[in-house]
């Protein structure tokens, strides 16, 4: 198990191994990428944290997830600063016996990430920069997951 707030890169590989496991029967893992706009104007995407805080809450949402699925490991990554396009932003990857709890598990951390996490994202474009706001589909996709506790 493990929570890493970071400015460096990360190797997907080595993570990912880091969670090889007799009890392991099945390894999910997602990454995120700084991907272009739909106008191809982004430069890049800048992000901020207060890092003991974000560790913190991503502590807690790792431990949420080892609670609620049998999970034998867990490794989220999120990286704040300057990044480029192409770069990597964060991952999750998580082990269980069975896939459906290492599957459940990772999406659910996804989306509590892309709601919860306190991170800070700017956007610098072409033509200036600006503070990028949550998506309501990603608040409609974590609701999901306080629907299926009850």
């Amino acid at each position: 198990m493990g929570v890493s707030v970071q400015t460096h890169d990360f190797d997907l590989g080595t993570e990912v191994a880091s969670l090889r496991a007799d009890d392991a029967g099945a390894i999910v893992s997602f990454t995120g990428m700084v991907r272009n706009s739909p106008d191809g104007t982004l430069v890049a995407l800048e992000l901020e944290c207060y890092p003991s805080m974000a560790t913190s809450a991503l502590t807690d949402l790792e431990n949420t997830a080892v609670e609620r699925w049998s999970l034998t490991g867990c490794v989220i990554i999120h990286r704040f600063g300057r990044l480029r396009l192409g770069d990597q932003i964060m991952m999750v990857a998580t082990a269980a016996p069975h896939r459906g709890d290492a599957f459940a598990a990772a999406e659910f951390l996804m989306d509590y990430l892309k709601c919860d996490a306190p991170f800070w994202k700017k956007e610098h474009t072409k033509s200036g920069s600006n503070w990028v706001e949550n998506k309501s589909g990603d608040a409609e996709r974590q609701q999901r997951w306080t629907a299926q506790k009850d």
